[in-house]
């Protein structure tokens, strides 16, 4: 979607009046003094200088019409820790958040790893989640839901956004990994090593934590696939940078 220079792509279930959401694309045509990494790069952990990671941060928020003083940014760790919060900030060891506060824009950074963006405009909580491989096997967008419910959502009331990540053509491991999904996520005909299905992996938890299938929109695209429109760390490695998945509950 072309709202702005800044290509997002605008969940379909999570824009209404009462919540708003945003995933960024690459933006290959951002090349800033001093860029190493061409692109809307938000990645506070990747290869390029914090000053240009804020400026980055500071164009994403313009064109979303967002207070960059006001997000709430995570010190992501591949782990599977839910915080509950109340402000904006930089929370370390966190891979997920949920609120109730309005006008805290919730902040997720990922290249290959999906975002999951929940949201309950019934009850106005909102959530978003870091799932990567590691995080997912340990259960993250589950435990993202239960806490929302915590908060005094319902789990049919939520809805979801998963991103692009990593796809299952593209998603090779080793046995060591592959034990850690059911084996119906593994695909071990197709390819001559174990392949895995991210998504459906979180998918499979959102609706067995009772999130209806009909609740739940998936960007289908792999990361790897589309380097116009996204960042990989396996494809690019160090030269990688990071999108952002936005969530932000408004004031009505």
């Amino acid at each position: 979607m072309k709202s702005s220079p800044i290509d997002f792509v605008r969940p379909k279930q999570l824009n209404g009046p009462r919540i708003l959401s945003w995933f960024s694309l690459k933006n290959p045509q951002i090349q800033g003094d001093g860029q190493r990494i061409k692109g809307l790069n938000v990645g506070f952990n990747s290869h390029e200088s914090q000053e240009v990671i804020l400026q980055n941060l500071h164009t994403l928020c313009e064109a979303a019409n967002i207070n960059v003083k006001k997000l709430a940014l995570a010190k992501q760790v591949h782990g599977d820790h839910v915080e509950v919060i109340h402000s904006s900030g930089f929370y370390d060891n966190t891979d997920a958040f949920v609120t109730r506060e309005s006008d805290v824009p919730l902040v997720i950074q990922v290249a290959d790893c999906g975002a999951v963006l929940l949201g309950d405009s019934k009850n106005k909580v909102i959530g978003a989640a870091h799932a990567g491989w590691r995080g997912a096997v340990k259960g993250i967008a589950a435990k993202t839901v239960r806490e929302m419910i915590k908060l005094g959502a319902e789990a049919d009331s939520i809805h979801v956004f998963v991103s692009a990540c990593l796809s299952e053509h593209n998603f090779e491991v080793g046995e060591e990994v592959a034990e850690q999904f059911s084996e119906h996520l593994v695909n071990r005909i197709n390819f001559e090593k174990p392949h895995v299905n991210l998504q459906g992996l979180i998918i499979e938890q959102l609706e067995n934590e009772g999130v209806p299938g009909k609740n739940i929109e998936v960007d289908d695209r792999c990361t790897i696939d589309h380097s116009d429109l996204f960042y990989s760390y396996r494809r690019e490695k160090d030269e990688s940078g990071r999108m952002a998945a936005i969530i932000k509950l408004n004031k009505i």
